[in-house]
């Protein structure tokens, strides 16, 4: 888990979890979640999520590895007692040359220290059409991840 002494508010963990995130630094980012952590892209639905930090990591991993490039243009952050919700686009980048540039929403919530919910927002179409093929055919590869978050809240 994070040093919670460093980062007294929910902000400032999720500001440090964005960092690790867009670095690719899987060992630190997998610590700012715990066992009963939950991250869910919205547009795919509920049962495609992920829970605990192995798996959220997993679940990451298996979407993000194949890019050569991975960057957050960060547009601004609202935090409000227990929830940060950050306004950004993320900048994907594939071997091929092809690049998307994804306008995102990501809502965390943030308890005892660790990123309790994690829920990204975004258009699954603008990543779809701009996607190589062979990304595309891998997606699903790995489902070891897998977890129904119908009902998180």
């Amino acid at each position: 888990m994070p040093d919670t002494t460093a980062l007294a508010t929910p902000k400032e963990i999720v500001a440090a979890f964005t960092e690790a995130m867009y670095t690719r630094d899987w060992e630190r980012a997998r610590t700012f979640f715990g066992p009963d952590s939950v991250y869910w892209d919205v547009p795919t639905g509920p049962t495609v999520a992920a829970r605990g930090p192995e798996d959220i990591i997993a679940r990451a991993t298996s979407v993000l590895d194949a890019l050569v490039f991975y960057g957050n243009d960060h547009l601004r952050t609202v935090a409000a007692g227990d929830t940060v919700m950050t306004e950004h686009a993320e900048i994907w980048q594939f071997a091929g040359g092809e690049k998307i540039v994804l306008p995102c929403v990501s809502v965390q919530v943030v308890r005892d220290g660790v990123i309790a919910i994690w829920k990204d927002y975004w258009d699954l179409q603008a990543l779809l059409t701009k996607a190589p093929p062979s990304w595309i055919a891998n997606l699903g590869r790995d489902r070891s991840w897998l977890y129904d978050a119908t009902g998180v809240r």
